[in-house]
């Protein structure tokens, strides 16, 4: 047997659950899901399971010509017009039965109607930007515009042996102000997420078993799109556009498309990492390697020859610590840190078996891609004829490929960066917004790599796919254009960065959500370095200075503000520790009420079991009976949260819900009201989490008519979006629209 043989015979029996070809049977059935959604007129989720149909269908089938055709219709009723015709005459390139025709046919005209009737509306309609000058200026002269690409001019690249590569701040840096706007070298979507799921109601949670964001968004940008062009060679990949299906093709999914089972199986790292080298190609990679390289090589920008100290965890040392760092830059992909003599044995092994695998998979794919073809990067006059000497110099190359693609893999582990989007969980309908953070892929980006970690960071970060809208900052003009199609990453300064001042973000843990030692443990596992920013040291302290104070108090330990009240006086509790038994006490002297420490997590975590029963009752529209439930868990004697509680907050919340899926905004408002305090108290009264829990507010105060409350909490909201999120999110516009019609 072939030296490697059983390696890929293990490979091909757990790969063959993760099929990637070409159905029928399946398009035929993903067809009459499609009929059923239809019949239900849940177009969106029809259209999802007709584009499921296209992708697994063969070119030029019969079945291929019913799906378009399906979702033409689908699409048509969700008034995307154009789409609808583009789908009509991919039905009738491919066959679409002549004596079913006449539905097309029709379905043409009315689309044709639509969008005649709305080009004549959009004539006759006045230029808003006349109707709105107040709304204008006010994103016009907001300093928080995006980029074009790349890092501000207030900020810079500095260097020390301790932190590698970082930015400081040149010079004041804004709240709100852009500091980074950068694009991913390369991305991979996560399989399996259900961005559907939540959606409001029971055919909506059966709908979100069925599609993940792999289905719903462009596998090479990641543009959201519910009419995607599928690939000719797979049922798995998909694009949004024929010029995204074409470039992805060319650069890395001509190697996927055959082994796209075996990636799926071996997971986003291992795809991502090999995606990374193809899209560098052999010349880039070669470069990349050569330790010895003009500084004023115009394809690249200078790499780093040395790692930094462990103290710097996502990147290295490099001669020039002034290169610039750009998401096409190869070179500072390459030589972002790697951890080799960090990562354990186990992980180690793993990951070489995994890549040699591939190794032997990608040797029997056939040719090289493009961008690893070496006769393309010899003259023409030295170009081999000879097909053995081309194999053979292929097979040197491919080992290249293969030790690059190993590298990525141990890199990611440390500089990989979760994309994160908002995810709708409300009712499609639903009168306030309701939304919760999905991870849907994970991308490399080089130029946010520069920024070290801090538990309490001083920068917000924003992912944006689809077209987007940057900004030129010249002395005094602030331009806005829109930017190709693509996922990008803006950093924002949260808070005022004084020069000098490192900029810093948060690797995943947080202060305001995860204990010292525990954010400590799990930054010391993924990235090899411990801790020590503002919110560890600061808290360390704390802790020290309570240690002190046990020694003095002769065994008696106090921490205060944990949140409760005594069930008895509602005085706050105080957590205690005597003779190795902890607990609480009420820090009234008059009270002194105790009660144990298991006592108090038992009751917590039953508030919490019932909370968990009310959101699910709540996504089963049975908001009575939730409201029931909640009112129930509040009203329990002996243990009372604090209105700065987290678990008060979310019970809040909830409350709040309930109320408003039954219309009664005015309890809903007061219920949303105490949840913003609880909020505030955890995140900060200038935290995105305060700013969206205010933004439902609003919606709560206008749905029910409070003209004044309404106008109160608007700037509010409008300062901390802005803040985090910039001038041109999509929610400040809903806020306008909202001021404009309370004041008109």
């Amino acid at each position: 047997m072939p030296e490697g043989q059983d390696d890929l015979d293990m490979v091909k029996s757990i790969s063959s659950g993760y099929s990637v070809q070409k159905d029928a049977q399946l398009a035929a059935k993903c067809r009459e899901r499609g009929n059923s959604s239809f019949k239900t007129r849940d177009h969106a989720a029809a259209a999802l399971h007709y584009s499921q149909g296209i992708c697994f269908a063969h070119l030029g089938s019969e079945q291929l010509s019913l799906c378009y055709a399906n979702r033409s219709a689908a699409l048509y009723h969700l008034q995307h017009c154009q789409e609808s015709l583009d789908d009509i005459d991919k039905a009738l390139k491919n066959g679409y039965p002549s004596h079913l025709l006449h539905k097309l046919e029709d379905r043409r005209t009315q689309c044709l109607k639509h969008l005649s009737a709305g080009q004549k509306a959009k004539e006759d309609q006045p230029n808003p930007a006349s109707k709105n000058n107040k709304a204008s200026d006010r994103v016009k002269g907001a300093s928080a515009g995006l980029l074009t690409f790349g890092i501000c001019p207030q900020a810079a690249l500095g260097f020390s042996s301790e932190k590698g590569r970082h930015l400081v701040a040149a010079e004041t840096i804004a709240a709100g102000e852009v500091i980074l706007h950068d694009r991913p070298y390369s991305c991979v979507l996560i399989p399996g997420i259900e961005e559907v799921k939540g959606n409001g109601g029971r055919q909506h949670a059966q709908r979100g078993v069925l599609f993940g964001v792999e289905h719903k968004r462009c596998h090479r940008c990641l543009t959201e799109t519910l009419c995607p062009v599928p690939c000719e060679g797979c049922s798995y990949s998909r694009y949004c556009s024929t010029s995204c299906q074409r470039d992805a093709w060319e650069e890395h999914h001509c190697w996927e498309c055959p082994l796209g089972a075996d990636l799926n199986m071996m997971g986003v790292m291992s795809q991502l990492a090999l995606r990374v080298t193809l899209k560098a190609g052999l010349k880039n990679v070669q470069m990349a390697r050569d330790p010895i390289r003009d500084e004023h090589t115009e394809s690249e920008p200078s790499g780093p020859k040395s790692e930094s100290s462990d103290s710097s965890p996502r990147h290295s040392n490099q001669t020039n610590p002034c290169t610039s760092y750009y998401g096409d830059s190869y070179s500072s992909v390459f030589h972002l840190r790697h951890h080799l003599n960090r990562h354990s044995p186990d992980v180690r092994f793993q990951c070489a078996v995994t890549i040699a695998t591939l190794f032997l998979k990608l040797s029997k794919a056939g040719p090289p891609p493009a961008a690893w073809d070496l006769s393309r990067h010899l003259p023409a006059d030295s170009q081999s004829t000879d097909q053995e000497e081309d194999t053979a110099e292929w097979s040197s190359n491919l080992w290249l490929l293969g030790s690059a693609v190993l590298r990525h893999v141990l890199q990611l582990r440390c500089n990989a960066q979760a994309i994160l989007m908002l995810q709708d969980t409300g009712a499609a309908n639903a009168p306030v917004q309701s939304s919760r953070e999905i991870r849907i892929a994970t991308a490399i980006f080089p130029t946010l790599s520069l920024l070290n970690h801090s538990c309490c960071p001083n920068t917000s970060l924003v992912f944006n796919t689809g077209t987007s809208v940057s900004a030129d900052f010249s002395e005094s003009v602030t331009e806005y254009r829109s930017t190709a199609r693509g996922v990008t990453v803006t950093i924002r300064a949260s808070k005022v960065i004084a020069p000098g001042q490192e900029i810093l973000h948060c690797y995943g843990p947080h202060s305001s959500r995860m204990a010292t030692q525990q954010r400590q443990r799990l930054l010391q596992e993924q990235y090899y370095f411990l801790c020590q920013c503002e919110a560890c040291t600061l808290q360390q302290q704390q802790q020290e200075e309570e240690e002190e104070e046990e020694e003095g108090l002769e065994g008696r330990q106090q921490w205060s503000g944990v949140g409760l009240l005594c069930g008895k006086c509602k005085g706050s509790l105080k957590k205690i520790s005597e003779d190795g038994v902890k607990g609480f006490i009420c820090s009234q002297s008059s009270c002194a009420h105790r009660v144990s420490l298991s006592e108090v997590s038992h009751r917590l975590q039953k508030i919490k079991v019932d909370l968990e029963k009310a959101v699910d009752l709540l996504e089963r529209e049975r908001p009575d009976e939730a409201l029931r439930l909640l009112r129930r868990t509040q009203s329990q004697p002996g243990l009372i949260l604090a209105e700065t509680h987290p678990v008060q907050g979310e019970l809040a919340d909830a409350t709040a819900r309930a109320y408003a899926t039954m219309g009664d905004w005015s309890n809903a408002a007061s219920h949303l009201e105490r949840s913003a305090v609880a909020i505030a108290s955890q995140y900060g009264e200038d935290s995105i989490e305060l700013g969206r829990q205010l933004f439902k507010l609003a919606q709560l105060h206008f749905n029910g008519g409070a003209r004044g409350p309404a106008l109160s909490v608007i700037p509010k909201v409008r300062q901390l979006l802005c803040l985090h999120e910039g001038p041109l999110c999509h929610e400040l516009q809903e806020l306008q629209a909202m001021e404009d019609c309370l004041q008109g």
